[in-house]
């Protein structure tokens, strides 16, 4: 799969250091994999969650989420936001008072 962008990852560890391992160790196995599907994607990232249209990993021992866009056709994987645990919250909070 072809991860973009790098930068939003880099971005984020600069100012949460704990993350950085976590982040390149999930960098690796996305550019080293490719995944067919959401159950494809599964066998590596079994705690991955698909809440449409973005699928969300925890990283760093759920310390961390990062929101992406996947294209599994494509094998593109954009990412959308990496966040906080607390950050994640009060963004999926957001998200769902939008579309009630």
């Amino acid at each position: 799969m072809h991860v973009i962008s790098k930068r939003a990852l880099r971005d984020f560890y600069s100012t949460h250091h704990r993350s950085k391992g976590p982040l390149l160790a999930w960098h690796r196995l996305m550019e080293c994999n490719e995944f067919p599907d959401l159950n494809g994607l599964h066998s590596v990232f079994p705690s991955a969650d698909y809440t449409a249209p973005f699928t969300v990993f925890n990283i760093g021992g759920n310390r961390f989420r990062i929101v992406t866009a996947i294209h599994y056709n494509r094998r593109k994987v954009y990412v959308r936001a990496v966040l906080t645990h607390a950050e994640y919250d009060r963004w999926s909070a957001t998200r769902r008072s939008r579309h009630t």
